[in-house]
């Protein structure tokens, strides 16, 4: 059975392309009202465009979510759109990868600024916007999307998967302080197996750019090698998961982690 998200008022970072768009789609698909949230105003705006051309509810914010005055101002456009904010899906993110040999500092840097600094600033906003204990909203959902990487040993990103084992401890911590301090707002995290899309595709060439692995294609054969389930995530698969994470049917799930990677990082 399909989740339903009627009446559901969704924030979603990273939304202009990839996962985040999919995900937007999807719980548009399901009922949902969202906002795309992008520092790519160009392509946010368009994907905004097609939904609600598809019948759908769907606005665009700008956003860079590293930036705490960015989010000010993108939170109280898209609450003002949304007419409130119900939940925030964090997916932005980026991944360079490095071997430590040749580790670049400001490469390491940038990735925790966006995955770990960016992540955290939403749940800042969020609890603002949602948080029960004021009466500023009526609680909701945060779903903070980590990797597989924060479970396996994966050779070329280290810095990435630092920076994803970080966002599945702070999702704890923002649940364990939005329950003891009764904001109504559950926080959970996805860790996500390897998706044949944009950012998976620049990840398996970075494997033999570094002389991890022969060719890109068999960078991807030796993933799915180590995923039991035999093949890689699709967005589909991934985005079916966030939904559920964000309705009421996980309405007592907080501070979990949500693999889906076909128990790949088991």
């Amino acid at each position: 059975m399909t989740t339903d998200l009627t009446g559901t008022r969704v924030l979603i970072t990273g939304g202009a392309r990839g996962l985040g768009l999919r995900t937007a789609q999807v719980l548009a698909e399901r009922g949902a009202a969202v906002v795309l949230a992008d520092v790519d105003e160009a392509a946010g705006a368009a994907a905004a465009d097609a939904l609600t051309a598809d019948g759908r509810t769907a606005s665009f914010v700008a956003l860079d979510v590293t930036d705490d005055s960015s989010w000010t101002r993108a939170m109280e456009q898209a609450t003002a759109a949304l007419g409130g904010l119900d939940g925030l899906v964090n997916n932005a993110g980026i991944e360079i990868s490095d071997l430590f040999v040749d580790l670049d500092a400001d490469n390491v840097r940038r990735i925790l600024d966006v995955n770990v600094v960016g992540t955290a600033l939403g749940v800042k906003h969020a609890f603002r916007s949602m948080r029960k204990d004021d009466g500023t909203g009526t609680g909701g959902a945060i779903v903070n999307i980590a990797s597989v990487a924060a479970a396996i040993a994966f050779p070329g990103i280290a810095a990435y998967s630092a920076s994803k084992s970080a966002v599945e401890r702070l999702s704890k911590v923002a649940a364990a302080e939005s329950g003891r301090l009764g904001y109504g707002v559950r926080v959970n995290t996805v860790c996500p197996g390897l998706v044949p899309n944009a950012m998976g595709a620049q990840l398996a060439g970075d494997m033999e750019r570094l002389g991890l692995f022969p060719s890109a294609q068999e960078a991807v054969v030796a993933v799915v090698g180590l995923t039991p389930s035999g093949r890689l995530a699709t967005e589909d698969d991934i985005a079916h998961g966030i939904a559920f994470l964000l309705s009421s049917d996980s309405e007592f799930v907080n501070g979990t982690t949500l693999s889906i990677d076909g128990a790949m990082g088991m």
